[in-house]
């Protein structure tokens, strides 16, 4: 129970963790990014990971000139490009075997099931989309081991989708991670990270689930 505190602590409060790391180890805050961003894309057991509010606030502090952008931002897409392709990799070797596999502590099936539905739908480019969608993009690169997409073509959709989400998302954060009114309400703007691209997902998710149902019918 005091680790999962500790983590919705983290997670809602990351940019002064974060702030506080810098200050403390100085450049060893990117050893830590790199091992974050790696472990939630890369390994399937942990999608619950601050991937979008790490990214947006990782920004801000490059702003705020506590951290390097460029360094900042090799760093994430290293660990986002290796993390999608180590998980690719797992879900390569383990196969359809995945599907008769059920939810628990270590493996969330509902996760697992939207990301299949979604991957049904919309082929390769579920891989971009997922970047923007918790707990999905830990599993798209999943699937699509699973589903034994030829690895060039994963290779591709996994650098444009890294680049969109790194860049895109930490961009935010360095131009307005600073302003008086983010600051103030910043809280508000994670929890805004979190639960709107996940919504958007669970609908996309019900909807091709739904689609897959009709024309199975």
């Amino acid at each position: 129970m005091e680790i999962i505190q500790f983590l919705i602590d983290f997670i809602l409060h990351i940019d002064k963790h974060l702030e506080a790391f810098v200050v403390a180890y100085g450049p060893w805050v990117y050893a830590l990014l790199f091992i974050i961003v790696f472990v939630e894309t890369g390994v399937v057991v942990m999608p619950f990971l601050p991937g979008d509010s790490l990214m947006f606030i990782v920004g801000a502090l490059c702003g705020a000139g506590y951290m390097s952008y460029p360094l900042a931002v090799v760093v994430l897409l290293a660990a986002a490009i290796l993390g999608d392709q180590s998980n690719y990799t797992i879900g390569r070797y383990l196969g359809p075997k995945v599907f008769q596999w059920e939810d628990s502590r270590w493996f969330n099936r509902k996760a697992f099931d939207q990301a299949h539905n979604f991957y049904e739908r919309y082929g390769g480019v579920t891989i971009i989309l997922a970047r923007f969608m918790p707990f999905i993009r830990t599993f798209a690169p999943f699937v699509a081991g699973v589903a034994h997409m030829s690895r060039a073509k994963f290779s591709l959709f996994n650098v444009v989708g890294a680049v969109l989400w790194v860049v895109g998302i930490s961009a935010a954060g360095y131009f307005f991670g600073n302003m008086e009114w983010v600051k103030n309400n910043l809280e508000k703007i994670i929890w805004g990270l979190i639960l709107v691209p996940g919504l958007i997902a669970i609908f996309g998710a019900w909807r091709a689930g739904k689609a897959e149902k009709a024309r199975a019918a």
